[in-house]
């Protein structure tokens, strides 16, 4: 049997490229071996799985991180330009109290590693991709799943020396890397905290010891430490601390949780670098990348070319006027009377909370979000129509998988600047809008590779 499928022009937008791979194994030996990779860390049930890796061409692949490490520098420079130091940030953001914690008492430590750790969310458009959010944080969704989904396919498809009809970078090995650049760079011990909690909803222990095991097992000393054991990290003789680590958590799921931030403070005040650093909110503030979408006074022609070509038109949402192909507008009556070209953002929102799509919507609806989002920190974006390519899934019950055209979120993962796999996740029924794999019982996700 031929490794690849050549699908032509029936493989949805050219971007996706002509050719797919094959399943490499019966339906029910994928479903139990993507099943049992994820066990146990509070990955949700899903009723479709992919029967083979998301396979797109070399160059599509190396244009998403090419554009994605060049947006992300851009997105640095402009969110440290909105103050001179973090007061003056926090008050030109309007950051909500809750977020006015954590900081490093070196304020060039804090910013200069608040961009190690990068997933931004993406679609492919009828002009190609464009890049929608951009989640600035240890704590970013896909890691341990684009891992899992990797290990399962490179199981299943590799030949007796070893060799995949694939290509892709190993999530956990780029993250160890920047763990052991980070401490050839600051001349510490390279022993990592990874720092979270098993009691925030949707994540059990095993989640957080993967990342530990990983990196015990490939030349770094690593631990998992919940809030009350961090003290352990430092508290203790010179050749025990964990100078480094992995910041997996955000503060609004820890409140939620109940658990207490002091013992991470505590840990930060005493020399534990923990990426990405707080700094990190204002990067992944969608305010950001309205103020980019909008243009700063020190970018080259070069950088407003390439934020026009990736970016969907963003500004922040206040009674004012802006520029829109060519013109300038009154940016609210241009919104109210475009509902079915825009979409509304609150600044800080994870899972696709706090968006209002207006096509979704009736024209009161949006008139009511646009009125309670003005001047509150929020953005309004340009709808990407997303494109669609084919796939095969394995539904529960089912013993051949069966072809499905999806609508695809690309999340490519930037860890320390350098690529380390792509997440993506969709809708097996053909939906498209905001894709949770915690929302629907169509939702699944997948790693795209390299053919």
């Amino acid at each position: 049997m031929d490794t690849y499928e050549d699908l032509g022009t029936a493989n949805g937008h050219p971007w996706f490229g002509r050719h797919r791979l094959r399943p490499a194994a019966p339906a029910d030996t994928i479903r139990q071996l993507l099943r049992h990779e994820l066990r146990d860390t509070g990955w949700p049930y899903q009723r479709l799985l992919p029967a083979a890796p998301m396979a797109i061409p070399r160059a599509s692949y190396a244009e998403i991180f090419r554009a994605g490490a060049a947006l992300v520098e851009l997105l640095r420079r402009t969110a440290l330009e909105t103050g001179a130091t973090t007061a003056e940030r926090l008050a030109a953001y309007g950051m909500p109290a809750t977020e006015n914690r954590l900081w490093m008492r070196d304020p060039f430590v804090e910013e200069r590693y608040a961009d190690c750790v990068v997933r931004p969310d993406l679609v492919i458009g009828p002009d190609g991709p464009r890049f929608l959010e951009f989640n600035v944080s240890g704590a970013l969704g896909g890691v341990v799943e684009t891992q899992s989904r990797l290990a399962v396919w490179r199981r299943l498809h590799a030949d007796e020396d070893g060799r995949t009809p694939f290509r892709s970078p190993s999530p956990f090995a780029v993250r160890a890397e920047m763990f052991r650049s980070l401490s050839a760079e600051l001349a510490l011990a390279p022993r990592v905290a990874v720092v979270g909690s098993a009691r925030v909803t949707g994540v059990e222990r095993r989640y957080f010891e993967r990342e530990a095991d990983y990196c015990n097992a490939h030349g770094l000393t690593a631990r998992f430490f919940e809030p009350e054991e961090l003290h352990q990290a430092w508290d203790c003789a010179p050749r025990l601390r964990h100078p480094l680590g992995l910041r997996n958590f955000t503060i609004p799921d820890w409140l939620e949780a109940g658990l207490d931030t002091a013992p991470v403070q505590d840990a930060l005040d005493n020399g534990c670098l923990l990426v990405g650093t707080q700094t990190s909110t204002f990067l992944h503030s969608k305010l950001t990348m309205g103020l980019l979408s909008e243009g700063r006074p020190w970018m080259t022609g070069a950088e407003r070319d390439l934020v026009e070509t990736y970016l969907p038109w963003t500004r922040v949402l206040s009674e004012r006027k802006t520029d829109r192909e060519g013109r300038r507008v009154d940016l609210l009556p241009f919104v109210l009377g475009n509902r079915n070209r825009l979409v509304l953002k609150a600044g800080l929102g994870e899972s696709g909370k706090q968006v209002v799509i207006g096509r979704e919507v009736d024209q009161a609806g949006w008139e009511s979000a646009v009125a309670d989002a003005v001047g509150v920190g929020s953005v309004v974006q340009d709808f990407v129509e997303p494109q669609t390519c084919r796939v095969a899934l394995i539904a529960d019950g089912s013993d051949e998988p069966h072809d499905a055209e999806v609508a695809p979120v690309l999340g490519p993962l930037l860890f320390g600047g350098r690529p380390a796999g792509m997440f993506c996740r969709f809708y097996g029924d053909g939906s498209a809008g905001i894709v949770s794999v915690r929302a629907g019982t169509s939702s699944s996700d997948n790693v795209m590779v390299v053919i």
